[in-house]
């Protein structure tokens, strides 16, 4: 598969782009666990189909030293007994912040609830700027169909 597109070839895209990795910098700089950041970022790359984003997120967390065993298990979370309580609240808020056209509320008040039980006010607001923010790099990649599987754990800095 080829991409449609290159955005880092394109002076508006290539703009676009540096914008995001700068709010990903803030993200990746804030108290939210890194462990936490990753596996939200792959969730909701699983969730979009974006399988550049799944290929990168996973190949960065078991380079961070995530296991194999937890990397398998995220998209079947609710069953697996591998994930914190502060991570499950993290994979169900980033589900129904990623699924939000598919509920006529959005988040629901219990996945809020459960989120603020496990996190203060600065990872929260960690928390929803990364979901908003992988669901933006998840539609351009899937929008763009770039390939997934070439990925080199630290390529983009």
């Amino acid at each position: 598969m080829d991409t449609r597109f290159n955005y880092y070839g394109n002076s508006v895209a290539a703009k676009f782009v540096r914008h995001l990795s700068a709010a990903g910098k803030v993200v990746s700089e804030s108290a939210l666990p890194a462990a936490t950041q990753e596996l939200v970022k792959i969730r909701a790359s699983q969730i979009n189909g974006c399988g550049f984003c799944t290929d990168m997120h996973t190949k960065d967390a078991m380079h961070a030293g995530e296991t194999p065993v937890r990397l398998n298990l995220i998209a079947t979370w609710r069953e697996a007994t591998v994930f914190t309580e502060a991570e499950r609240a993290a994979l169900e808020l980033t589900e129904q912040g990623t699924r939000i056209a598919d509920a006529a509320g959005g988040v629901t008040d219990e996945a809020w609830a459960n989120a603020v039980k496990h996190y203060d006010e600065d990872q929260l607001a960690a928390l929803v700027s990364l979901i908003a923010l992988i669901n933006t790099w998840n539609r351009m990649n899937v929008v763009i169909r770039q390939p997934a599987g070439d990925y080199q754990p630290g390529q983009w800095g």
